[in-house]
């Protein structure tokens, strides 16, 4: 519904016939009739100032804790090897590592203008194409609450059917020679300017295959009940058969690219709860994906509707899915910051730990015999841009150091 404009009483300007005079008497009707009307006004601007707006409650918004600096010699916490200030891990080098407080960009990361630059571009997509995500929206100042029989379950009652339309940014390399098959990486949160400069110099500099970057924005919102909470946080195949069914052809048919079908040759990165999609794509479509490259990845509970397979959801990833489960052939790249998200005020169920969670995920990968490299950075909050700009050229290096290609 549109809101009527507000109305407010006229105020005489002075002007005319009924012009506010003094007297020696006093003051005639009409001027009083116009400082009546003045004063109304003046006590109606104050009602609505914010220091008279008290008659209505406001929206209560839970409240998150300052997350606390966590020590990486935490007990329970993997064993890594500490780095010195500027230092990266080897990107032959599989384990657990810790970065140094200050993170400067690496040279990567930036433009240099003698370096081939890719093309970059862009098209839409609507809900109303989509037959896997038709849209979903939470209402605006509204939250979820928990099942008082399961914690670890939330009830939402504000989300509804709303539609939507996202970008999908492309990165075509100059070196991507027309007709052929490449590889690619598909991220999400798009679109990832910094990715895209970082692959202008990596292929460049042939440390990583020629490849394309499909860089994905969410449809909206963010956590239970909303567009962006059902796609990343689901635990299920259903992204995954999204992007290859609705995303992927338009691909090709926009920028006349052949993306491979080789698994291999394809990867998947993303921050936060793109993160943990990022895993979830290659963990429960294999065939389609093998490389996982996550920053604070959610791999907590955030995944609603509830599902009895995966009731904890990502968090079964390091709880039950990769120690219940045979080694599949994946590789991954994941970080942590020191300062990264802690919220057990909400749900109190004790999944809600981003640096445990990421700690936890190190832990059963190695156990697993997984080929992954885990930093926890110090000095860094959740999906820091400065560990991202001094650690990206590495992970992608790492990502695709066993490519014989």
């Amino acid at each position: 519904m549109k809101a009527s404009p507000a109305k407010y009483p006229s105020v005489t300007s002075g002007c005319g016939s009924s012009t506010a005079r003094l007297h020696a008497g006093g003051i005639p009707v009409t001027g009083l009739m116009t400082i009546s009307r003045l004063i109304v006004f003046i006590a109606l601007l104050l009602s609505l100032s914010p220091a008279h707006a008290q008659t209505a409650s406001p929206v209560s918004t839970p409240v998150r804790p300052q997350p606390p600096t966590r020590d990486p010699g935490s007990p329970g916490f993997v064993t890594a090897k500490e780095l010195s200030a500027g230092v990266l891990p080897s990107p032959a080098q599989d384990g657990n590592f810790i970065l140094a407080p200050v993170h400067d960009p690496a040279p990567e990361t930036l433009p240099h203008p003698d370096v081939p630059q890719g093309t970059v571009s862009e098209f839409s997509l609507n809900s109303a194409e989509s037959k896997f995500y038709p849209g979903i929206a939470r209402e605006p100042g509204t939250f979820g609450k928990p099942d008082p029989n399961d914690p670890a379950k939330l009830i939402v009652t504000t989300s509804h059917a709303a539609p939507y339309s996202r970008r999908v940014t492309v990165y075509v390399p100059r070196q991507y020679v027309p007709g052929s098959t490449v590889p690619f990486i598909v991220g999400a949160d798009g679109p990832d300017p910094v990715l895209f400069t970082t692959l202008d110099n990596l292929i460049a500099a042939h440390r990583v295959p020629v490849m394309i970057a499909i860089s994905i924005s969410n449809g909206g919102g963010d956590a239970q009940g909303s567009e962006r909470g059902l796609e990343y946080d689901t635990m299920s195949g259903r992204y995954a058969e999204f992007v290859e069914h609705e995303v992927l052809p338009q691909v090709e048919l926009h920028f006349h690219v052949r993306l491979t079908h080789d698994p291999n040759q394809r990867a998947t990165m993303g921050g936060s709860s793109g993160g943990s999609c990022a895993l979830i794509m290659a963990w429960y479509h294999p065939e389609l994906y093998r490389r996982v490259l996550t920053y604070s990845g959610t791999y907590v509970n955030q995944q609603w509707p509830s599902n009895p397979q995966t009731p904890h959801g990502a968090w079964e990833f390091h709880e039950h899915l990769i120690p219940g489960s045979a080694r599949k052939p994946l590789r991954l790249w994941l970080e942590v910051g020191d300062r990264d998200l802690l919220n057990p005020n909400v749900m109190r169920d004790n999944f809600h730990d981003w640096v445990l969670a990421n700690e936890a995920m190190a832990r059963v990968l190695a156990t697993k015999g997984y080929h992954y490299q885990f930093l926890f950075a110090r000095n860094a909050g959740h999906t820091d841009r400065a560990v991202k700009q001094q650690t990206l050229p590495e992970a992608l290096e790492y990502l695709w150091h066993d490519d014989p290609k």
